[in-house]
């Protein structure tokens, strides 16, 4: 048999790839880890909410709705995505648009559209359709990107990440930037452009901060000093750590979290929820999750390595680290090492809609996976 023949059909052996999976187009590995994730999540979810049934059963539908949803993008082919993405994007960039004319106001920011009686938040969409749109377009020009390639890559990241920012949403807006960013880099961008966007970046920051508004340099004051205001700004970050510290190296066990059940702890079924877990199940179980959300990453990074043309292996690389950068930003908020951003620890936080935009990314991860066509020469 020829090298290359042996080669193939290693790939094609990979976990995942039995017939079964190549039929009805779903990845063993990632189903089976994305399940155990969620399980997880749902035992720490019951603690954070303070064992609120109904929230945990509201949790379980909207997962149940998010499989869902994975399952069905996956039977679709790489060539539908393909196709869709300047529609997906363009569409993303207008209903951003009329957020900012017509949207409905909660908590002090207008993120939400309210179309046919559906509440829904355009930014979430456009955590997929930014990949999907910069993997597109670049893969339609030779790689590594040219200068004109790169900067219109970054007009196509600055319209929507300015209107999510606008919104306002940081969070949101960080992580949209980055889903794009992530693929400029992997489509081999020069380590000296980079260095040097960060140069300039870092040169802007004082007329950044001239337009941020007062609740978000707080946050970044917080971030720097959160002792100065131990009962106002820095009290969120202060009982986190304390949390997390009390955990020690078994946990306090489950339920059982002080900081949780005695509410101390804000935001602990959301933002925080990671704070509530390191509590609980220490730093052994701290450990296990981080493996566990590792496993994940490797493998949707062994799918990007496989895909067979440089849409897909754009799109899959963007979609699983952006997928970590959620994992990275979240975790390192609640640690004091990053500023509070507002951003929910994947399949773990109460919520339903960055849930199902979560699960969505993973469905077109085996759809370009079980897609693949097998060439045995």
């Amino acid at each position: 048999m020829k090298k290359s023949s042996t080669y193939h059909r290693i790939l094609d052996t990979t976990p995942g790839q039995g017939w079964v999976s190549q039929q009805f187009h779903f990845d063993v590995f990632l189903v089976f880890a994305l399940l155990l994730l969620s399980a997880l999540g749902l035992v720490i979810f019951h603690s954070a909410s303070g064992e609120n049934l109904a929230s945990l059963h509201k949790q379980i539908l909207r997962l149940g709705l998010a499989f869902a949803v994975m399952l069905v993008i996956a039977q679709l082919p790489p060539s539908v995505f393909r196709r869709s993405s300047p529609l997906l994007y363009i569409v993303g960039v207008i209903l951003l648009a009329l957020v900012l004319l017509v949207g409905d106001t909660g908590k002090g920011a207008q993120r939400w559209l309210v179309i046919a009686g559906i509440r829904f938040q355009p930014s979430e969409m456009m955590k997929i359709a930014m990949p999907m749109m910069v993997a597109w377009y670049l893969a339609a020009h030779p790689l590594p990107p040219r200068l004109k390639q790169i900067a219109s890559t970054l007009v196509l990241l600055a319209i929507p990440t300015i209107l999510i920012a606008k919104e306002p949403d940081l969070g949101t807006a960080i992580l949209v930037a980055a889903s794009g960013v992530i693929i400029l880099f992997m489509a081999g961008v020069s380590w000296y452009l980079i260095l040097g966007s960060i140069v300039i970046v870092a040169g802007c920051a004082p007329i950044l901060w001239h337009f941020m508004r007062e609740y978000q340099r707080n946050r970044v004051r917080t971030f720097l000093n959160p002792e100065a205001d131990p009962l106002g700004t820095g009290y969120h970050i202060i009982q986190s750590k304390i949390a997390i510290g009390s955990g020690g190296i078994n946990g306090k066990g489950w339920l059982q979290g002080t900081q949780t059940q005695l509410d101390f702890l804000p935001e602990s079924s959301t933002d925080f929820i990671f704070s509530v877990y390191a509590e609980e199940f220490g730093l052994i179980g701290t450990l296990s999750l981080l493996f566990l959300y590792l496993a994940i990453i490797g493998r949707g990074l062994a799918i990007a390595l496989q895909a067979q043309d440089s849409y897909s292996r754009l799109l899959a690389a963007g979609i699983t680290l952006t997928f970590f950068v959620y994992v990275f930003v979240n975790i390192g908020m609640v640690t004091g090492i990053l500023p509070v951003v507002g951003v929910p620890l994947p399949l773990i936080s109460y919520g339903g809609t960055s849930m199902i935009t979560i699960m969505l990314g993973f469905g077109i991860l085996m759809s370009i996976q079980t897609h693949r066509k097998f060439n045995p020469s």
